[in-house]
């Protein structure tokens, strides 16, 4: 039998729980653009961009390396770098205000009132995301979203980052199930990708309009935001219950063939 995983292809697995990426999913990793842009008129924008860019290679590095350090520590060294990089002389106080803005992210406008119909349909939530367990609890609850969330497994548990496939297994071993049993929520072309290929029931949310990424990870749900990963959940659940009635009317009527007098 096919691996996939760990895990062994067999009937679909039912629906367990909703997973979300955190940076650039749930909060805007450019939200912070606009104090930069005070801090260093003219630069904002590339020194957010920058900053992105820059952290996301740092977690790369270290985690293909085995030199890991914590997420704020990335973000901080990634920040001190492409202000070099940009000619910017980055003071102590403006390292200070930055980093705490990036603890406090905005999320973006139709989080909560989706989360709170995935709430609904009676799925557990949660977050999974190379932030260490404190950034992501303060960007929650700042947020207004702590209360939403039933689990927060960070990437500092396993001491990797993304795309390491430890990484993802904080969600399986979060809800006791193999990885199909979880839709996974993300607007990084690379996270979701590396998603998919864990087995994860992965969904994309193209907040930038880019083409998905070429990485063999095959069909992967596409939608604009939050609200189409709600679509997205109630579909499968409605494809899940029509399938269970399918196969008790199936047994049913076995059943009753069985038991016919002949």
């Amino acid at each position: 039998m096919k691996e996939c995983s760990g895990y062994p292809l067999r009937m679909p697995a039912s629906l367990r729980a909703v997973a979300f990426d955190a940076y650039g999913t749930l909060f805007d990793v450019h939200s912070v653009a606009a104090l930069a842009e005070q801090r260093f008129p003219g630069h904002g924008s590339r020194l957010s961009t920058l900053w992105r860019s820059k952290q996301l290679e740092y977690s790369w590095l270290r985690t293909m390396s085995d030199r890991y350090a914590p997420f704020d520590a990335v973000t901080r060294d990634a920040l001190r770098h492409s202000a070099r990089a940009l000619g910017l002389a980055l003071a102590a106080d403006d390292e200070s205000r930055l980093m705490a803005q990036y603890a406090s992210l905005s999320a973006f406008p139709e989080n909560v009132a989706a989360l709170r119909a995935l709430r609904e349909l009676g799925l557990p939530l949660a977050i999974l995301s190379n932030g260490t367990s404190a950034m992501l609890e303060i960007s929650a609850r700042s947020a207004g979203m702590h209360e939403l969330f039933d689990r927060i497994l960070s990437a500092d548990a396993v001491r990797r980052y993304k795309t390491h496939p430890d990484v993802y297994a904080l969600a399986t071993g979060a809800f006791d199930c193999e990885p199909g049993s979880i839709v996974f929520v993300s607007s990084n072309g690379w996270d979701v990708a590396a998603g998919a290929w864990f087995g994860f029931d992965a969904f994309r949310v193209d907040r930038s309009g880019a083409p998905p990424e070429e990485l063999d990870a095959g069909p992967i749900a596409t939608g604009h935001s939050l609200a189409d990963v709600v679509e997205h959940v109630r579909a499968r659940l409605a494809r899940e219950r029509n399938s269970a009635h399918a196969r008790n009317g199936k047994r049913r009527r076995s059943s009753s063939a069985t038991g016919a007098p002949k």
